[in-house]
């Protein structure tokens, strides 16, 4: 499956309760949540760069699928997980957070799970 490209983010489903969940700042909240996400992926291969642009907020992860590596959590957290691809799902549990990337057609759909609340933000490439 071919990630490759640009997306912007079009819709957020929640992202306040799951924000404040995760132990997220009002202020962070209340600055991310209009802004648009755009998120850039650079694949060859198994290797992966996503670069996640929110504002001026910039989260960018390097990985091959499959190997585990050090990744940077949107708290600013460096972590060691493994991705793994199903089809065409990436797939990472990030402290205690399920994240899901998912290619449909040009949506990707980007799910996060953290203690039973689920935040899906679905973006279009552009």
């Amino acid at each position: 499956m071919a990630f490759n490209g640009k997306y912007q983010a079009v819709c957020h489903d929640n992202f306040e309760q799951f924000m404040k969940a995760f132990g997220m700042p009002d202020e962070f909240i209340k600055a991310a949540k209009d802004a648009k996400t755009v998120t850039e992926i650079v694949q060859n291969g198994n290797c992966f760069k996503v670069t996640e642009t929110t504002g001026d907020h910039v989260l960018a992860n390097s990985f091959t699928v499959g190997q585990e590596g050090e990744l940077t959590t949107v708290t600013g957290e460096k972590v060691k997980a493994t991705v793994h691809c199903e089809g065409n799902k990436l797939k990472v549990s990030l402290k205690g957070v399920d994240c899901v990337t998912e290619l449909i057609g040009n949506k990707l759909v980007d799910t996060m799970t953290f203690n039973g609340i689920s935040y899906k933000r679905t973006s279009e490439r552009v």
